[in-house]
């Protein structure tokens, strides 16, 4: 069974950090490509990071370059986003998903292939 599952989710204040986890079960994320999406209510969902190949490039939206650290654990089975400095506005559920590797991190919802079930991130004083 083809599972992804994000954990680390949670309220934080302003300034303040969270560690969200993707693992799987199923596939091996160090042959896909992986990306973080968020939702916020009433919002479309929106691409947050990308993570090509192991070795490859990582890219970021502008209003997280800075601040979001995504990376890999291949022990572990699974990627990691650093979230530090977290503003009210990051406040979202936020999902990843994996898809086949290419040469550049992929920014669509269609390119990727799996997905998990999300977890909330809530940032408020």
């Amino acid at each position: 069974q083809l599972q992804l599952v994000e954990s680390g989710g949670g309220l934080v204040e302003p300034g303040g950090s969270l560690r969200l986890s993707c693992t799987a079960s199923g596939l091996t994320l160090e042959f896909y490509a992986i990306g973080w999406f968020r939702q916020a209510p009433g919002k479309e969902r929106e691409w947050v990071s990308g993570v090509s190949s192991s070795r490859g490039p990582i890219d970021y939206a502008d209003s997280v370059k800075g601040r979001f650290t995504a990376s890999r654990d291949k022990a572990k089975n699974a990627v990691i986003l650093q979230m530090n400095n977290l503003k009210p506005e990051d406040t979202a559920v936020y999902y990843c998903a994996a898809g086949p590797i290419k040469v550049r991190p992929l920014r669509l919802e269609s390119e990727y292939d799996y997905w998990g079930q999300g977890t909330q991130v809530t940032v408020s004083p």
